[in-house]
């Protein structure tokens, strides 16, 4: 089970250290409003989908609270059908949805998982709703 925070569920975004600083940045800038997850880890940990209207606390590598955001689209696709749009919409930069693929299979492998095109992906959209103060802001 993921980590709560006043009721609501954690999003610990890529691993700790130098990758989740930058993507919590990258959060807090708004410009990242996407994230990709593995069918997979939700299934390992027994936990449901996001739902469109959910609020997630996002975390720093203590699980302190870092913002607030609110899924705003949830898709599960396969690896290989991961549109460019929701891509680009992660903010990491990548150029094509090519180096994007290239990027998370390389990542997600270092975690042990390697993907394939027929992996399901969790397409997660999310907008932020706060940055600091309490988690029912």
């Amino acid at each position: 089970m993921w980590p709560r925070i006043g009721g609501l569920r954690a999003l610990a975004l890529g691993t700790p250290g130098e990758l989740r600083t930058r993507l919590n940045t990258l959060v807090l800038a708004g410009a990242k409003t996407a994230t990709a997850g593995l069918v997979q880890e939700y299934d390992d940990e027994n936990e449901e989908l996001e739902y469109v209207g959910e609020r997630l606390v996002l975390v720093d590598d203590n699980d302190a609270l870092v913002g607030v955001v609110e899924v705003t689209g949830v898709e599960v696709v396969r690896f290989a059908d991961v549109p460019w749009d929701f891509a680009r919409a992660e903010g990491e930069g990548d150029r094509s949805i090519e180096e994007w693929r290239e990027g998370h299979g390389a990542y997600w492998a270092r975690q042990g998982t390697p993907v394939t095109d027929d992996t399901r992906i969790v397409c997660l959209r999310f907008r932020l709703v706060s940055t600091e103060g309490s988690v029912g802001t």
